[in-house]
């Protein structure tokens, strides 16, 4: 459907009723970076989530499962600096979090979505919580998404948030997110860490059915380095301050609504590619003419997860067998002998592939595209009607560098 959906300014707390807030603790180790962040709604909310599917997940995953399995929360809490993963006392500590956070907004601890990230296998302790949570609602604001979305970081180099606005039924209504992640990025079924609220009314059973479809082209299209993270969720709260009638089955509200979430879930999506360790290029794949959506992102997320393309991508090497390389592993049947390939940016489009084979290009033409700090590889399957988007970045020096001492 043709939605008038426009972007606008607030993150999380762009739409009605929601207040964040985010603050310096200690777990970091220094009271100079933020490293907690809050976001709580004025009444109880839809909730729905996804998380990820490493079988090593982090404790407060575990504990968010059982606080929104009633498809009811009010708050979020996040920290940053220490996943709580495959630590002593874990789930402890998240519980605990949860129980003070409770205390200090008047609300019940099992109706508090809680994560954590940050370095794995080091304990998390809750005197940080204890002193810094108090201090975090006392700095509630309805204009403190910004500070929520740089208390979720961690080698993020930018802080990540967007909100659009769109009506529904004569209701204006937002949507708006925040995110984090720039490494350990490759989610399936998942995301790093993305906070989302809306006030939307809706169910929950219809917003967690809403929210599986549109992280599928969204952040499960995205890869930095191809680890799948223990701690990958993502969270959206819909307290229904809209007005709307509440959506509780499809139709073109329905359709509508996720509409709207797609263009905040792809948007946060590219935010994180583009802030990929160590990149300088945001690279992007459109397949077109698959024989199915499954094949469609099969192919286009292959692609952009090849270490070989991405390195080719930083060097500014028109290398097109790693594409037809990526795409001959990505699990799809493809038939390689109609596979188109060109390479697009603002500065030109030249193709490199056709039917399979290479074609007769400029490399200086070709090298002066590629030197763009936004690449699109574009694949013609040749073979349907089916379409799908995916987005990854370079891989450079600068990642091994980064990785090489991250807990140092």
């Amino acid at each position: 459907m043709d939605l008038d959906v426009k972007f606008t300014d607030g993150g999380v707390c762009a739409p009605a009723g929601f207040k964040a807030a985010g603050t310096a603790c200690g777990i970091k180790g220094t009271k100079d970076k933020k490293d907690l962040a809050l976001i709580v709604s004025d009444v109880m909310c839809s909730a729905a989530a996804v998380y990820t599917t490493n079988k090593v997940k982090g404790a407060p995953l575990k504990v968010t499962r059982d606080n929104i399995a009633d498809g009811k929360a009010i708050a979020v809490i996040c920290n940053s600096g220490n996943a709580n993963t495959c630590a002593p006392n874990g789930e402890n500590i998240a519980r605990e979090t949860c129980r003070i956070t409770a205390e200090n907004l008047g609300v019940k601890p099992g109706d508090i979505a809680v994560c954590s990230t940050g370095v794995i296998g080091q304990e998390l302790y809750i005197k940080p919580f204890e002193e810094g949570i108090p201090e975090l609602t006392d700095k509630l604001s309805y204009e403190g998404s910004a500070e929520a979305a740089e208390a979720i970081m961690t080698t993020d180099t930018v802080p990540k948030e967007v909100a659009v606005e769109f009506s529904l039924g004569g209701k204006i209504c937002r949507i708006g997110g925040i995110a984090k992640g720039s490494g350990m990025i490759n989610p399936n079924m998942a995301t790093m860490l993305s906070f989302i609220t809306t006030d939307v009314k809706i169910s929950p059973e219809i917003l967690d059915g809403a929210l599986k479809e549109t992280v599928k082209t969204s952040y499960n299209q995205i890869c930095v380095d191809g680890d799948t993270s223990t701690n990958d969720m993502v969270v959206v709260l819909a307290n229904g301050l809209a007005g709307n009638e509440t959506i509780d089955e499809g139709g073109e509200a329905l359709a509508a609504f996720k509409e709207a979430l797609s263009k905040v879930t792809i948007s946060l999506a590219k935010k994180l590619a583009r802030d990929g360790e160590g990149a300088t290029k945001l690279i992007e794949c459109r397949v077109k003419g698959a024989s199915s959506d499954k094949q469609a992102r099969a192919v286009s997320k292959s692609v952009i997860a090849s270490d070989l393309l991405k390195a080719a991508m930083f060097g500014a090497d028109a290398n097109w067998g790693r594409v037809l390389c990526a795409i001959g592993y990505a699990g799809a049947d493809v038939d390689v002998s109609k596979v188109d390939v060109n390479f697009r940016s603002n500065r030109g489009l030249i193709p490199v592939c056709r039917g399979g084979a290479g074609v007769a290009f400029s490399e200086e033409t070709a090298k002066e595209i590629l030197m763009d700090d936004e690449i699109t590889v574009q694949v013609a399957l040749n073979s349907g009607s089916a379409t799908a988007k995916a987005w990854g970045c370079d891989l450079t020096y600068d990642y091994v560098k980064i990785n090489g001492d991250y807990r140092t």
